[in-house]
C-alpha cells in the first residue's frame, strides 16, 4: 500500500466524527487499509459503551470521569454521544454540573487535543480567517463564553472553554443536533484570576483582561464574523459576568439568533419549575411572595420573566413587581442606593415599603430581615453564596407558609445556599426543594437549565427563527411547569430527549405567533423529531 492510504487510514482514525474504533467492520477495514491499526476482533458500539462503563465503574472520582468522557469525546464522537444518551442521570454529573466546575479549573490540566476555537485578543484580526474552515461548513449552534463568570467560581479564563464543551455534549445528547454542527468558542481576552496566569500550565493569553471599548470592539468583530460565516446559526451566549452579559444580549438579540442561558434559560428553568410547585401548593402564582437572594444576571433575569408571569396572570406590572423582593450582597435592595445596576433598578424597592419593619440589625437589611418581614411564599438563591440559607432563616420562613417552596439553584454544589437535607429538616418535611446541582436527594427536583435550552434551541432552529422573543421563553417555561407528575416537579432526567422535543414544538409554534419564524410550514412536532440526530455506526 501506498504512504497516501496509510496516511487517510490514520486520519480516519484520528477524527472523531469518523472513527468507530473497533466497530469497523472487516469490509470497512479492507476497504479502508485499517488491517494492524486496530486489533483483529470486531466490535459492536454495545460492547464499545459497556468497555467503557467498566472503566468509569473502576475511577476514584468524578474528576477522572470527566477527564475520560473529554478525551473519549476527542477520539470517538458516536461512542461518547451514545454512552450518554443510553444513561443520562449518570452522565449528565460528569459531563456537566457539578462535575464541569472543576473541569474548568483544571482545563490546562488535562487538555490534550483541540475542541472548538479560542479567539484571543493577540489574534484578533484573524477571527473570520479562523471561522473560515472547511471542517466548520456544518456548523447551527455556537456556545460563546469569554470565562469571566464559571457557574459560581468566577474567572477562569481559558478554562471556561469546558462550559461551552459542556452545553453542547447536551445539544446533542438532548436536542438531537449532530456534533458535526455544534461549534464551542472561547473569547480569551486575559483573565483577572491570578492564580491561573501564574500557573506554568495555563493555556491561555497570560494578560489582565481587556475591558472597555477595547473589549466591545472585539465582541463587535465576532459577532460580525460569526454573522458572515454563518447566516442562521443559533448562539448561545454563556458565563459572561453580569456587567457584560445584559449589555450583549441586548445589543445583540436582534441581530443574531441568540440569547444568554444564565439569564433566559435559568429564568425559564427557574419559572417553569416554580409554576409546577405553586399546581402542588394550590397558591395562585398572582398570590405568591417571592424573596430573592442574588440579584446578578440570573437572579435578575428570574426577576424579570417572574414579572412578565404574573402579568400574564393578570396583574398590572407595579402589582406584579410588588410580589417580589430582591437582595444582593449589599442587602435588600432599595431605590436610594447608589450604583445599582439597570437590572437591579428595575428591582429596588422603595425605603417606605420597609420602614416599619421590625429588625435584628441596623444598616442593610439582611436575608433573615427581609424573610421575617416579608414572610415569603417562595425563595429563590442564585447567589453563589454557600450556606446563604440559614436554619434561622429557614425556619422563620417555614412558620409562616404551609408549604414554602426554596430552590438554592447556584451551582456547583460548593456554591450552593443550602443543601437540601437541611431545608427538608428544617421545614419539618413541608418544603418543596429544588436545586441546581444534583443531590440524589428523593423528593428534591433538579432545576437544571437543560430542561430548557436544548428545547429553546431546536424550536428556534426548526422555526428558521430570526430572533428568540420573550414570549418564546415563556412558553417554555409555562410547557415545563406542565410536565411533572404527583411525585416529581419536573420529568426525570432519562426523558430529556422527549422534554427536548416538547419544549422545542411549544417554542417553534411561538416563534411563528410572534411573526420571527421564517419556515413555518416544518414546525410541526414530527417535522422537529425528524431532525434530531442518534447516535449509531
Amino acid at each position: 500500500m501506498s504512504p497516501a492510504p496509510h496516511a487517510a487510514a490514520r486520519a480516519l482514525l484520528a477524527d472523531p466524527l469518523t472513527n468507530k474504533g473497533t466497530a469497523f467492520t472487516e469490509e470497512e477495514r479492507d476497504a479502508l487499509g485499517l488491517h494492524g491499526l486496530l486489533p483483529p476482533h470486531v466490535g459492536t458500539l454495545d460492547s464499545q459503551i459497556e468497555r467503557r462503563r467498566r472503566a468509569l465503574a473502576r475511577m476514584g472520582d468524578d474528576f477522572q470521569r470527566y477527564a475520560f468522557l473529554r478525551e473519549l469525546q476527542d477520539s470517538n464522537e458516536i461512542l461518547f454521544h451514545a454512552l450518554v444518551q443510553r444513561d443520562l442521570p449518570a452522565m449528565l454529573p460528569l459531563v456537566y454540573t457539578p462535575t464541569v466546575g472543576e473541569g474548568c479549573e483544571r482545563f490546562s490540566e488535562i487538555w490534550r487535543r483541540p475542541r472548538g476555537l479560542f479567539l484571543s485578543w493577540p489574534n484578533r484580526h484573524r477571527i473570520a480567517d479562523m471561522l473560515a474552515d472547511p471542517a466548520l461548513d456544518r456548523v447551527k449552534v455556537i456556545v460563546v463564553s469569554d470565562g469571566e463568570r464559571i457557574l459560581g467560581l468566577g474567572d477562569q479564563g481559558a478554562g471556561g472553554m469546558g462550559i461551552p464543551i459542556g452545553k453542547l455534549a447536551l445539544y446533542t445528547a438532548c436536542a438531537g443536533i449532530h456534533p458535526a454542527e455544534v461549534l464551542p468558542i472561547l473569547l480569551d481576552v486575559g483573565t483577572d484570576n491570578a492564580a491561573r496566569r501564574d500557573d506554568p500550565l495555563y493555556v491561555g493569553w497570560r494578560n489582565p483582561r481587556i475591558r472597555g471599548a477595547e473589549y466591545d470592539a472585539f465582541v463587535e468583530d465576532f459577532v460580525g464574523a460569526v454573522a458572515a460565516r454563518f447566516p442562521g446559526v443559533l448562539l448561545q451566549w454563556e458565563d459572561f459576568a453580569g456587567h457584560n452579559a445584559y449589555r450583549l444580549l441586548d445589543r445583540y438579540r436582534d441581530r443574531l439568533l441568540s440569547f444568554n442561558d444564565d439569564i433566559q434559560g435559568t429564568a425559564a428553568t427557574a419559572v417553569g419549575t416554580l409554576l409546577a410547585a405553586i399546581g402542588r401548593t394550590g397558591v395562585p402564582l398572582a398570590d405568591q411572595r417571592v424573596v430573592l437572594f442574588g440579584a446578578g444576571a440570573a437572579g435578575s433575569g428570574i426577576a424579570e420573566m417572574l414579572v412578565r408571569a404574573l402579568v400574564g396572570d393578570g396583574l398590572d406590572e407595579e402589582a406584579a413587581r410588588a410580589r417580589i423582593w430582591a437582595v444582593d450582597r449589599d442587602g435588600l435592595i432599595l431605590s436610594d442606593m447608589d450604583g445599582l445596576s439597570g437590572p437591579q433598578a428595575a428591582l429596588a424597592r422603595d425605603p417606605a415599603d420597609c420602614a416599619g419593619w421590625t429588625r435584628t440589625s441596623l444598616g442593610a437589611i439582611d436575608l433573615f430581615d427581609t424573610v421575617a418581614n416579608v414572610r415569603p411564599t417562595v425563595l429563590i438563591g442564585a447567589s453563589g453564596q454557600h450556606g446563604a440559607f440559614g436554619e434561622g432563616v429557614v425556619r422563620t420562613m417555614a412558620q409562616q407558609v404551609a408549604q414554602p417552596v426554596i430552590f438554592p439553584l447556584s451551582n456547583p454544589v460548593s456554591r450552593a445556599e443550602a443543601h437540601p437535607s437541611d431545608l427538608l429538616r428544617w421545614s419539618a418535611g413541608r418544603a418543596l426543594v429544588g436545586t441546581g446541582s444534583p443531590f440524589g436527594i428523593a423528593g428534591v427536583t433538579q432545576v437544571n437549565n437543560v430542561y430548557i435550552f436544548p428545547g429553546v434551541g431546536l424550536g428556534a432552529l426548526a422555526a428558521g427563527a430570526r430572533s428568540i422573543t420573550d414570549g418564546m421563553f415563556m412558553a417554555a417555561a409555562r410547557a415545563l411547569g406542565g410536565m411533572g407528575s404527583d411525585d416529581t416537579l419536573l420529568p426525570p432526567i432519562e426523558r430529556l430527549r422527549d422534554v427536548a422535543l416538547d419544549i422545542a414544538e411549544v417554542v417553534a409554534a411561538q416563534a411563528v405567533a410572534d411573526g420571527v419564524a421564517t419556515t413555518p410550514d416544518t414546525v410541526d412536532r414530527a417535522a422537529i423529531a425528524r431532525r434530531m440526530w442518534s447516535p449509531a455506526y
